[in-house]
């Protein structure tokens, strides 16, 4: 059983290091668009933002719910 544990945990010790480069990616990602329609001159940009930003933010949280649910 402790076995099955630890090989767990290592699985989803990666699993979580994705989703924190993910959520970078993410984060460079919404950048990069929020400045390119900043320059076209786009001024409704807020909806945009907080989608960017929810989502980095689930990916960050899900990494974190992870490492906590297996203990890691």
């Amino acid at each position: 059983m402790e076995q099955a544990r630890r090989d767990l945990g290592a699985d989803f010790y990666a699993a979580a290091d994705l989703s924190f480069v993910i959520a970078g990616i993410l984060g460079i990602t919404a950048g990069l668009k929020i400045y390119k329609r900043i320059q076209d001159g786009n001024k409704d940009i807020t909806p945009e933002i907080s989608a960017w930003f929810y989502a980095a933010l689930f990916m960050l949280l899900s990494g974190l719910f992870l490492k906590a649910l297996f203990g890691i």
